[in-house]
């Protein structure tokens, strides 16, 4: 789909159609009305599931200029069925049921999360790969960009998921960040600045798709997603050397807490090992409640400083 006014057009910018078959491209047709009308109408985008469609018309009726429409698809045309009056009579049942009760209308539950990308040492906008996966079945559901100009990004998360999301940018560390939305969580709005890290020595990242279960040091199944990011990036960047860190909050024994932050640190750079890594780019210590990023006195920044980084050591 897209909009010209150099076909034939109702006048000004018209949605056009047209399918790539056979290796080339069909003769682009007008979608018509009423989605096309004199005035312009421009961006046209189907929603995955092709019920919807969103676009920016200049109507007489709207707000003022362009506004944005949103259009129901009611797929392909049926066929027109005629009945005369003893017929309706006779088939009124398949028409009308007295029982039927109205049907409730349920707002859909979603988490809305919106910001920018931006470059960590000079803070300006950056075009970057936004993957969405699903952590529980370690399946890409969709990938997304940043704009181009001013970094702006918008996801959206349907409720009953637990989302791994990997910002992605040339020469630069991915960004890792999980939404664990349940099927109870309301409608909401989550606004965030990403800051990508260049892929430099020294140069570290917080992996917040690493799953231990409390007190254990052996990885769990939902790691798959963050380990395949960190697998390939080492893959893309074979110079690459890392040192994998483990963390924990202040809770507990020192000596049992660091050794529970180098056996999951461990964990992670075995499954790395695994999948194909060589050993002697790979790097384990555990930090224990060393190196904390968050003050231990709330339940939120405990969980924050219960950690598995990334560090490049060498490039």
């Amino acid at each position: 789909y897209f909009a010209s006014d150099g076909h034939e057009t109702m006048g000004g910018l018209d949605i056009f159609v047209s399918k790539f078959e056979n290796g080339i491209w069909t003769k682009p047709e007008n979608i018509g009305y009423p989605v096309n009308t004199p005035n312009d109408e421009i961006y046209f985008v189907v929603t995955k599931d092709g019920k919807y469609a969103y676009y920016s018309s200049a109507r007489t009726d709207g707000l003022g200029g362009q506004d944005l429409y949103k259009i129901t698809l009611l797929g392909p045309q049926k066929m027109f069925v005629f009945y005369i009056d003893e017929q309706l009579t006779e088939n009124v049942d398949l028409l009308i049921d007295p029982k039927a009760k109205a049907m409730e209308i349920e707002e859909a539950k979603v988490t809305i999360v919106k910001g920018l990308v931006l470059d960590a040492e000079n803070k300006q906008p950056i075009y970057a790969t936004i993957e969405l996966s699903d952590v529980e079945a370690n399946e890409l559901l969709a990938t997304f960009t940043s704009d181009s100009l001013n970094g702006d990004y918008l996801l959206s998360l349907p409720a009953g998921k637990n989302y791994a999301v990997a910002v992605k940018a040339p020469n630069c560390l991915f960004y890792s960040e999980n939404f664990n939305i349940p099927d109870s969580a309301d409608k909401k709005t989550i606004e965030q600045t990403i800051y990508l890290n260049k892929m430099v020595v020294n140069a570290t990242i917080v992996l917040k798709n690493i799953f231990f279960d409390n007190n254990k040091s052996v990885l769990r199944k939902e790691s798959m997603v963050e380990i395949d990011n960190v697998y390939k990036l080492l893959e893309e960047n074979p110079n690459m050397s890392v040192e994998i860190s483990g963390h924990t909050d202040n809770v507990g024994n020192a000596a049992y807490n660091k050794k529970l932050s180098l056996n999951r640190a461990k964990a992670v750079a075995d499954a790395l090992i695994k999948k194909g890594i060589a050993k002697n780019r790979l790097t384990y210590i555990g930090y224990g409640k060393e190196k904390p990023i968050a003050p231990n006195d709330t339940e939120e920044g405990r969980q924050l400083n219960r950690r598995t980084e990334f560090k490049v050591t060498k490039m």
